[in-house]
């Protein structure tokens, strides 16, 4: 059966990922029919220590648990319907239709992320996140993105209520339920729940930083269970992929099941369902799903019409997602896209607001494609004619000094207009919100405007603020507890009918429109 793979170039590109994406070490493998054809480590799990990896180095797969919540959730209780009911005992304050549990597991609760808000809360990068620090941040929500059901939103909060759904139904601890419902059954021997990130799994250590400034140990103090947590080897993912092959003729296997195309309310097809992307490689359906914790970064991708998946994890930040998929489309037989004949119009470059999601759309002509920075990492689109470019998960039309925005897979459409002029003066004093109850602190330094976020973890480290607009600001935020990071978050001001600054619109990304007032 591999003459229906291109060995040789899959063996080149497995040759190649150390080189290409340089960090301390990382594994590979991929599974054809049912079998392991071939599996390769390289580098080291500790620079310190010298520690080689090898392909029973146990790593957190961090976001990639994601999927096997949702099997334990299919396999124990069947129609998630029937836990629905104890949803709004998570989110007391939640104003508006509650989420169905199917919402929490298709991201389309509306529920911002909580490591997201994490930042809004006064969280450090390196502080703790404790067990019960979760629930009392998720049941201060009082909105959320849009109705449930009818948009996407990454939010690892729909797993975290999971977990504890879960746990409560079984009266079990998660780890055990993952172990005799999944682990077991799948060959995955050592793969475990190791919710704690500053205790282990001993043995591997993450590493940020590159080339440029040297690899440094990542530093995790958080507790996540049912977003992620769990830790597994090579060899563990290399079994969950040919458990995923030896079940797929059985109507009711639970890999069958979690991979389900699902729409939203109205129809509309969605890109994500059940802990799972859905995508496609050399023109093929394909599922699966990264993760990323500080320091980690891991994917894998499953072409169930050829009975190929590829597995990547790094002990560092290279890109996970784009190291499997050179793989999976080098054993197609598909080569990296020419890049586009000419240069990309340098009329799209600049910044967007969209108004109604609070969010920057940041664009660049990058020689012949555009670079865009509007979700969670930066996208890089082809440019086509009549001011349309596209990338597999968005498409511009720029009209002048607008600009519509379309995630298909999201149910997402938004306009995003051209700004301009001057941010203006007088953003320095205190706000607080509703929303979160945290306050933040504007301040400024010789000229430089910094922002301090206050909540339930603690008095969080100053932020630079930078104006980018009429009554526009941009608050950086590259380092947070969780990874990635929110990156930029979008400042709008808000005034009143004097023209004084009455509070603020905070946003990005992961967490929108959070409003904040201006105290006296």
């Amino acid at each position: 059966m591999t003459a229906r793979i291109d060995r040789l170039a899959l063996d080149r590109a497995l040759e190649a990922l150390p080189g290409r994406f340089r960090g301390p070490g990382g594994v590979a493998g991929v599974v054809l029919d049912g079998e392991v054809i071939t599996r390769r480590a390289w580098g080291y799990a500790d620079l310190e220590r010298g520690q080689p990896m090898t392909p029973a180095t146990l790593i957190p797969i961090c976001s990639v648990s994601k999927q096997f919540t949702c099997a334990v959730l299919l396999d124990l209780v069947g129609d998630p319907a029937r836990l629905d009911a104890r949803v709004a005992g998570f989110l007391p304050r939640l104003q508006g239709r509650m989420p169905l549990v199917a919402d929490l597991c298709n991201m389309q609760s509306g529920l911002r992320d909580y490591w997201a808000l994490t930042v809004l809360h006064g969280a450090h990068p390196e502080g703790r996140f404790r067990r019960e620090d979760a629930g009392p941040l998720l049941a201060r929500m009082r909105t959320t993105h849009f109705e449930p059901g009818s948009g996407y939103s990454y939010s690892n909060g729909n797993f975290r209520i999971l977990s504890d759904l879960i746990e409560d139904h079984a009266g079990r601890p998660l780890a055990d339920l993952y172990r005799d419902r999944i682990f077991a059954r799948a060959g995955m021997e050592t793969a475990c729940l190791a919710a704690d990130t500053g205790a282990g799994p001993h043995g591997v250590t993450g590493h940020e930083g590159n080339d440029g400034t040297g690899f440094f140990p990542a530093v995790n103090r958080i507790y996540w269970t049912g977003d992620a947590g769990i830790a597994a080897s090579l060899d563990d993912m290399l079994a969950w992929e040919r458990h995923i092959d030896a079940t797929r003729g059985d109507e009711g296997g639970l890999y069958r099941r979690l991979s389900r195309p699902q729409t939203f309310r109205d129809g509309a097809p969605a890109r994500y369902g059940f802990g799972l992307s859905h995508e496609t490689v050399a023109g093929l359906a394909a599922t699966g799903h990264g993760g990323a914790l500080r320091g980690f970064r891991i994917c894998r991708l499953h072409v169930p019409a050829r009975r190929l998946s590829v597995v990547v994890m790094f002990n560092h930040e290279a890109d996970a997602h784009e190291a499997a998929r050179l793989l999976a489309q080098a054993a197609l037989g598909e080569g990296e896209p020419p890049p586009p004949a000419s240069l990309a119009d340098s009329a799209w470059s600049g910044r967007y607001l969209d108004r109604e999601n609070g969010l920057l759309l940041a664009v660049e002509a990058e020689g012949g494609w555009l670079g865009a920075r509007y979700a969670t990492s930066a996208e890089r689109l082809r440019p086509g004619p009549d001011g349309i470019a596209a990338s597999p998960l968005m498409t511009l039309r720029r009209d002048g000094d607008r600009i519509r925005v379309e995630r298909p897979g999201e149910n997402l459409r938004a306009e995003a207009f051209r700004v301009s002029g001057e941010a203006g003066a007088g953003l320095e004093g205190s706000y607080v919100s509703d929303e979160t109850g945290g306050r933040l602190e504007v301040g400024q330094a010789g000229g430089a405007l910094f922002g301090r976020f206050e909540g339930l973890l603690g008095r969080g480290p100053l932020h630079a603020i930078h104006p980018a607009g009429r009554d526009l600001f941009a608050l950086s935020c590259q380092r947070s507890m969780d990874a990635p990071a929110p990156g930029e978050w979008t400042v709008q001001v808000r005034r009143n009918a004097a023209g004084g600054i009455s509070g603020l619109v905070i946003g990005c990304w992961l967490a929108r429109n959070i409003a904040y007032a201006k105290l006296a």
